[in-house]
């Protein structure tokens, strides 16, 4: 997608394997780094994010969520026209970091 007052956005996936790690990668991603916000609906300019298996997806069951292709720790993020590239994959990167060094500190696996 682009506008050429505004750039490109588009969609990034990424799959952190339970609910509870995508949450607080996404906790890191919008109060640690700004790299966007949670919300149900993607439909945005601004970069929104969603843990779709407990959010827009939540209406199925869990098998209908495995036949799908939806695992539990899917983020599926919504990439605005506000900044560049180069500033939000910084911003997460900064935020996986600090997910690492909390699991560091507290002594439990963040991957």
């Amino acid at each position: 997608m682009s506008n050429t007052d505004y750039g490109f956005g588009g969609i990034l996936c990424v799959d952190m394997g339970t609910e509870e790690r995508a949450n607080r990668l996404m906790h890191h991603l919008q109060n640690g780094t700004q790299f966007g916000l949670m919300a149900v609906s993607l439909g945005y300019y601004e970069t929104l994010m969603s843990c779709s298996g407990s959010s827009t997806s939540s209406e199925l069951s869990v098998h209908e969520r495995e036949v799908a292709g939806i695992p539990p720790g899917l983020i599926r993020m919504s990439i605005g026209y506000s900044g560049s590239l180069e500033q939000r994959w910084s911003q997460f990167e900064r935020a996986l970091v600090r997910m690492q060094e909390n699991a560091n500190l507290f002594g439990s696996k963040a991957h």
